[in-house]
């Protein structure tokens, strides 16, 4: 949240536009806002907690293509990871876990 407000003060120092700079406190306040109601609820587990839930994903090549969806609508871009590491690689944009599986 913070690099997203920094972001945004950034632009409005640009500009001396009073129209941007009422825009940017009413997206303060609602970046705000949504944050505090998120936190609040216990009983919802985060993002992080979720996609540590599931698995390292196992292939057998040494470089894999995540695109976090079968459904290119729902995914993000295509980012191609190497395997090389014993400990699974995480996809920057998804956070999906990758392993390179050994036969022997």
């Amino acid at each position: 949240m913070a690099t997203a407000i920094w972001k945004l003060k950034t632009l409005t120092r640009s500009s001396n536009s009073p129209f941007i700079a009422r825009n940017f406190s009413l997206v303060t306040s609602q970046i705000s806002n949504h944050t505090a109601k998120w936190m609040q609820d216990t009983s919802k587990k985060s993002p992080m907690e979720l996609i540590n839930e599931v698995p390292p994903i196992k292939v057998e090549g040494r470089i894999v293509a995540c695109e976090g969806d079968s459904k290119p609508a729902l995914g993000h871009p295509i980012e191609f990871i190497c395997l090389d590491l014993k400990e699974p690689a995480v996809c920057k944009y998804c956070g999906l876990r990758y392993v390179q599986e050994h036969h022997h």
